[in-house]
């Protein structure tokens, strides 16, 4: 702004006569707040189509799909994969998160390329699923459940030669949990194994306190129903503090010294029976898990969303992973201009003062939690609002989008997304190859 003030007075300062001080002032406060506006102005945001996006869209056509999909490119899936297993020290295992990849045939090939047994579940209708999966042997809970749902899931299921059945690892947060999911043991003649979520910075709830934990595996130890499994302590809140200063490193500090006195506890209590390599030891998720390592502390790391890199994943611990999956959605409608219904003349006002308001697309579904990125410049209305019938989306002039072509999106995530378009479209060397579907919808 001083740059136009400046340069106002420069001009006037030239010009002869009675312009006073004040009238001065005045021009260049104008000019500076006209180039204010001018600065504000949004810039074309217009580029040429990807081709990679190209080539995904030729492969939709040819495959018949004209409904919303979900696709996974599996070169990135694998690439990926691949990207983790590299990054992982030497001894650490790595437990694959079944709520962010919910499909068996994606579970499948992660499981493949990786080499790992173990899942980590969150619901229970996921948990009916995977304990029939061929090669699942240690299951984890994600979080603690309610006791009914634990009582529900073993009146359908009954311990046997399952290994993956008998060695749930069931999560408990406090000692009321633990002395329900014992009476349920008690009750149906089971063995639980349980595991204690600690508290490590999320406060999210959890065991907090060397007392706390002492008690808990005391319960725990005391009940020859129950056998104590281990620990996991989830940190998610690291991969948002600002590296700046040493504030992540002090904050990654304090995370690994409450699990370490979590650890010190156990031992503790459970004197001769203490063995920490035959213990759950499980940390981090897709965020945080490169900050491990060695095997010190976490024996295990969680991950799942990083291998198809929604947008929330876009962090700089997770930079050398390739966005994985995407939402293609057929365009319905393709008009010159903007026509938000009510405000008249505003429109073309909108479409002077914003080259990204020139164009507007209408889609097939819409109001996912995902970004459009392609073509570039692709925007949400405000005014107009969300739709999951028709999406509205505002571009440039030069997107050049009939009816029948798509526009590409990012998910944010992948847990909830990608159950809401039926079978996943597997995307490899520039074809549809496969449809994978995905588990029923559920919490």
């Amino acid at each position: 702004m001083s740059t136009f003030r400046h340069r106002a007075e420069e001009i006037l300062a030239r010009v002869p006569g009675n312009y006073s001080r004040r009238k001065v002032l005045a021009a260049s406060g104008v000019l500076a707040a006209t180039g204010g506006l001018l600065l504000a102005r949004p810039r074309d945001a217009s580029a040429p189509v990807d081709p990679y996006f190209t080539r995904m869209s030729d492969a939709l056509k040819r495959a018949g799909i004209a409904a919303p999909t979900l696709i996974i490119d599996r070169a990135r899936l694998h690439s990926n994969i691949d990207t983790l297993m590299q990054n992982l020290p030497s001894g650490m295992k790595y437990r694959i998160v079944s709520k962010s990849l919910p499909s068996h045939n994606l579970l499948d090939e992660v499981a493949g390329r990786s080499g790992s047994n173990r899942m980590m579940v969150f619901n229970l209708e996921f948990l009916k699923h995977l304990v029939t999966r061929p090669g699942t042997t240690d299951i984890l809970l994600g979080k603690p459940l309610p006791v009914a749902a634990v009582a529900g899931f073993y009146k359908t299921q009954q311990p046997t030669a399952n290994e993956a059945l008998n060695g749930i690892q069931w999560l408990v947060d406090t000692p009321r949990r633990i002395a329900e999911y014992a009476a349920v043991a008690e009750a149906r003649d089971l063995k639980l194994n349980l595991n204690l979520e600690i508290d490590v910075g999320l406060h999210r709830g959890g065991f907090e306190g060397n007392e706390d934990i002492a008690e808990a595996i005391t319960m725990i130890a005391a009940n020859k129903r129950l056998t104590f499994s281990g620990f996991m302590g989830y940190e998610p809140h690291l991969a948002a503090v600002p590296k700046v200063l040493g504030l992540r490193a002090r904050a990654t500090n304090a995370a690994w010294g409450l699990y370490n006195d979590a650890l010190k506890t156990a031992q503790e209590v459970m004197g001769a029976d203490y063995n920490p390599d035959l213990m759950t030891r499980n940390a981090a998720g897709s965020p945080t898990y490169r900050l491990y390592q060695d095997t010190s502390l976490a024996n295990e790391v969680s991950v799942g969303s990083a291998l198809v890199k929604p947008t929330h994943f876009d962090t700089d611990m997770l930079e050398g992973f390739q966005p994985a999956s995407f939402i293609a959605a057929p365009v319905i409608k393709s008009m010159s201009g903007i026509r938000v219904p009510l405000l008249g003349g505003l429109n073309k006002i909108t479409e002077l003062w914003d080259p990204n308001s020139r164009k507007t697309i209408f889609i097939y579904g819409g109001h996912w939690m995902a970004d459009p990125v392609s073509p570039q410049g692709l925007h949400y209305n405000g005014l107009f609002g969300r739709s999951s019938n028709q999406e509205m989306l505002n571009g440039p002039s030069e997107v050049d989008l009939d009816p029948n072509d798509f526009v590409f999106l990012r998910p944010h995530q992948s847990e909830a997304v990608f159950l809401q378009f039926g079978d996943i479209a597997v995307y490899d060397e520039g074809e549809i190859v496969d449809r994978w579907p995905v588990f029923p919808a559920s919490a």
